[in-house]
């Protein structure tokens, strides 16, 4: 099944991410892909679309989709690090993958997350991502 990266949200204050299931009356329904368990938050919490996310480039901005396909490519079906491994290891990995990232604006903190998201979809989705024209179709 293929991963629709403009319904999997990352929410600000909660670990994991989510896939967008509808919205409500004072926010929005959404179900943990970890454990497919559905809640309701607010409008008031910080919710990022992953489709919405890019990294900084020396070129430009890089679209996360294309970050995760990088990081795939690199790891050639290895485990990826995760965000609790050493510095090196993870800054090692982006210059392998992505080595134009820009090393002012796109920081440890950022790696360590878009790494968090990458295994994330790795174990309880898929890297197989719905496409713009695939959308328009359905």
């Amino acid at each position: 099944m293929k991963t629709d990266l403009s319904k999997t949200v990352a929410v600000n204050g909660q670990s994991g991410l989510f896939t967008y299931l509808a919205q409500s009356r004072g926010g929005l329904i959404i179900e943990s892909l970890v454990d497919h368990k559905r809640q309701a938050i607010t409008m008031r919490n910080r919710i990022t679309a992953l489709a919405d996310v890019s990294i900084y480039t020396d070129e430009g901005e890089m679209k996360l989709q294309e970050v995760f396909k990088a990081l795939e490519k690199t790891l050639a079906g290895k485990d990826a690090p995760t965000s609790k491994s050493s510095e090196k290891e993870i800054v090692g990995l982006f210059e392998k993958a992505v080595p134009t990232y820009d090393r002012d604006r796109f920081y440890f903190s950022h790696m360590k997350k878009v790494l968090d998201w990458y295994n994330c979809l790795v174990q309880y989705a898929s890297l197989d991502f719905v496409e713009e024209e695939e959308k328009k179709e359905a």
